[in-house]
């Protein structure tokens, strides 16, 4: 099972809430440091973002959500680099240094193959064993080389730790906000 986050590394929060469940921005990438002279910046942009994220999209920038205009983008060898309305030196693209850039939930993502999900679909969801054992709820996503590993909360308990593999994740309902799994032996004492 892929599950894709929307910045590499860091875990996809979702922040403000303009309907029941629905997040106001998506993190979208992250801006690594200032480029040249003109106030182009270094960025990582997750992958399914990059055919959203055109010249004239309005991007948010840092835990303030900054609006700002994209101008343009260009491949670069160690990600994308992107002029934005408004930042035209480096000392002004310095101050975005390592900030998260966000997009409104109102902009359309892409759609995702069947069985893959972006991770702020699977944080928050409520975990069930497949032997009716409420376990808790997907508090984080950690992302490993093999397969993402999900981290199970629930009060008063020690987290859990489930691969994200198909032998253990049976089934997510994004509807039920529900996601059935299957403890293998050794993963946690029931």
């Amino acid at each position: 099972m892929n599950h894709k986050r929307t910045v590499s590394g860091v875990t996809n929060r979702p922040a403000g809430s303009p309907t029941a469940g629905e997040p106001a921005f998506f993190e979208a990438g992250l801006i690594r440091r200032p480029h040249g002279v003109e106030g182009e910046l270094l960025v990582e942009i997750d992958r399914y973002y990059q055919g959203v994220i055109l010249p004239g999209t309005v991007i948010y920038l840092g835990e303030q959500r900054k609006p700002v205009t994209l101008l343009s983008t260009r491949h670069h060898n160690q990600g994308l680099l992107i002029r934005l309305d408004a930042i035209n030196t480096p000392e002004q693209a310095g101050e975005f240094r390592l900030q998260r850039i966000y997009v409104s939930s109102l902009l359309q993502r892409s759609k995702l193959p069947l069985g893959e999900y972006y991770f702020d679909q699977i944080l928050g969801l409520r975990v069930r064993s497949d032997m009716d054992e409420e376990l808790g709820q997907v508090s984080e996503i950690i992302e490993t080389g093999a397969n993402d590993v999900y981290v199970v909360s629930s009060p008063g308990r020690q987290d859990i730790l489930l691969p994200a593999i198909p032998d253990v994740i049976k089934e997510v309902d994004l509807e039920k906000r529900e996601i059935l799994v299957h403890i293998l032996p050794g993963l946690m004492d029931l």
